[in-house]
């Protein structure tokens, strides 16, 4: 497939968008104003003839940028900017400077990642497309996943399990060593639309868990569909008031989880004596909310430096590694 990319010129996307290819190279580079039909007509081009222009030019170059690009779902999480801090150390010992990018699940933005010939990738997120993903692969950069979700379709990848699917369901079995039966799980907020569905690790965990210590879980068990936070607090004061009688919760983060224990404690119920809450991530946030938080912590020195190596590894030798897992560790506070 690399084959067709290099096989493409500017000239063919300017003659198949109907443009000059002045006007292709200013979209391409995203320098200049041009108008939003052109600008489509362009985009539309490049995605049909699978051109990428800076994979060439690096090609015939056979030079490096020492660039590495980390897209992530939520670039202001705390756990994100500390993953990045620890992957930073370990790429510029490299030789390598590091961006953060917060992904937009677009045609132009894969193309443009492209184009700007960075010489690794690094994924974490839940909602942009594996299709994308595969792109990217195929246009011969290296890339690493953090697996937060399956990846069934994806070919070519360093994949590392950071350990989110048995943490979730160490969760659980947390709760249910506390006699909690009743558990609700809270999920993402997303302003995009962006939800979690079984195959994302955490939710995975939290409903293979309840199932295998004979919970009930149901569509009451999880909190999802929430743009904002006051509509996560909503929804379980109103699950409440129905008469769903929660003794647990677990949140995909410690900020979801300390917004599940304000919903509760603000219907005069006690953390941990009436409901049990448990985290994610273990952030700061965890240690400094009261009643203190249980949550869950990844090993996110150890996380880092294998991406910047694994990454480095496919640059060097154009080989795939072979996957790495992570575990994850319990840290037991107030709130059970």
């Amino acid at each position: 497939m690399s084959n067709t990319y290099k096989r493409v010129t500017r000239e063919d996307v300017a003659r198949l968008a109907d443009v000059s290819v002045t006007v292709v190279s200013y979209v391409i580079n995203n320098n200049r104003f041009v108008n939003k039909d052109k600008r489509k007509r362009v985009e539309d081009a490049i995605a049909k003839l699978n051109y990428y222009p800076n994979h060439i030019a690096r090609a015939l170059k056979g030079k490096r940028n020492n660039n590495i690009i980390f897209i992530a779902d939520q670039i202001t999480n705390e756990h994100f900017s500390q993953i990045i801090s620890e992957m930073e150390q370990f790429a510029y010992n490299n030789g390598y400077f590091i961006s953060l990018c917060s992904n937009r699940n677009t045609q132009s933005f894969v193309s443009n990642i492209i184009a700007r010939q960075y010489d690794g990738i690094i994924i974490s997120s839940i909602s942009f497309p594996e299709v994308y993903i595969q792109q990217l692969i195929n246009a011969q950069i290296p890339v690493i996943l953090l697996e937060n979700r399956d990846y069934e379709t994806i070919t070519g990848a360093g994949i590392i399990n950071t350990g989110l699917y048995e943490g979730a369901r160490e969760c659980v079995r947390h709760l249910v060593e506390k006699s909690r039966k009743s558990i609700l799980y809270l999920d993402r907020i997303s302003s995009r639309g962006n939800f979690s569905s079984y195959s994302d690790l955490r939710m995975r965990g939290f409903i293979d868990q309840m199932i295998e210590s004979g919970l009930p879980v149901s569509e009451k068990n999880k909190i999802t569909g929430c743009s904002e936070e006051s509509q996560v607090i909503e929804k379980i004061q109103q699950l409440i008031r129905e008469g769903f009688k929660i003794d647990g919760i677990v949140g995909r983060n410690d900020n979801l989880a300390c917004i599940g224990m304000k919903a509760v404690i603000d219907m005069g119920y006690r953390v941990p004596e009436d409901i049990s809450v448990i985290g994610f991530d273990n952030s700061s946030l965890s240690r400094f909310i009261s009643p203190t938080l249980t949550t869950m912590e990844m090993q996110r020195k150890e996380i880092g430096k294998a991406a910047i190596e694994m990454l480095h590894q496919m640059i060097e030798s154009k080989t795939t590694p072979s996957p790495v897992r992570f575990k994850t560790k319990l840290i037991v506070r107030q709130s059970t």
